[in-house]
Parts: structure tokens; C-alpha cells; sequence
């Protein structure tokens, strides 16, 4: 990877939310909230259907690093939830390299990046960083 500042990640579109998502997210993590999982608990909170769990949209948008987990790991992930997700959302998830850290291990890259719904409205931003190793005797780069 040599990502450079200013380079937009490719945007990549995600399956539809599915209620089995949900279904299975939850017994994942033990969120078993009514609100994500069943109409009429959802209903009565005053939503309009059920509602991915916060944490599953925000793995989600992880998935713009799966393909380069074989040459490093994401160091640190923060998110912000702005908007509800719901059964049925097609995601578009894609980001923007910020920074560059250069160590003798290895890359520190920062990136801010997002998810929206099918209608354009921005649903996470976050920001992430990803350590990339350096391969045995490169020497480190100038950033």
C-alpha cells in the first residue's frame, strides 16, 4: 500500500441491511434491544421499523481496510452515529487518506471515513487508522 494524502479510498457499496443481520448481530454481541429486531418494540419507541445496532453499521465501514488486513491492522477506529439505519439500507462506504506517520516498523495511515444510504444522507463518519508493516529492510519512507 502507498496511500497518499488527499487520495480518496474506492467507494464501495454494501448488500441491503437484512432483519437476519440484525437477528444475528444481536446474539453476536448480546445486544438483544427489542428496537433492532422486532416491529412492534420499534413501533413503540417511535420508530418508524427496526434499526441496525450502531456497532454493526460501524463494522461495517471497517470493511473499507478487509482487503489490506494481510499487510497490517487497524489501529484505532472512531465513529460517530448520524443517522438511523434501517432493514433494507444499501450503504456506500469510502473515506479519504488524511495522514501519513512514517516508523522503522512499519505506516501509521489516517483516514477519515463515512457510510451513506441509498438516499445520499450521511449515516457515519469516523475516522481510522491503519499500521501497515514495513517489509524486512526497507527503510522507512519520507511522508
Amino acid at each position: 500500500m502507498n496511500w497518499q494524502v488527499g487520495q480518496d479510498l474506492e467507494a464501495r457499496t454494501l448488500e441491503p441491511v437484512t432483519r437476519l443481520q440484525l437477528i444475528k448481530y444481536a446474539g453476536a454481541s448480546g445486544d438483544f434491544n427489542p428496537i433492532h429486531t422486532i416491529d412492534e418494540a420499534a413501533a413503540n419507541a417511535g420508530l418508524p421499523g427496526v434499526i441496525a445496532h450502531g456497532m454493526l453499521t460501524m463494522s461495517r465501514l471497517g470493511q473499507l481496510f478487509s482487503p489490506y488486513l494481510a499487510q497490517g491492522f487497524i489501529k484505532r477506529f472512531e465513529s460517530r452515529f448520524v443517522s438511523m439505519v434501517f432493514v433494507g439500507d444499501v450503504l456506500t462506504i469510502g473515506g479519504q487518506t488524511v495522514g501519513c506517520t512514517a516508523t522503522e516498523e512499519g505506516d501509521l495511515y489516517s483516514f477519515t471515513v463515512f457510510a451513506r444510504n441509498q438516499h445520499d444522507r450521511l449515516v457515519v463518519t469516523g475516522q481510522i487508522e491503519f499500521f501497515v508493516y514495513r517489509d524486512e529492510g526497507q527503510a522507512p519512507k519520507d511522508v
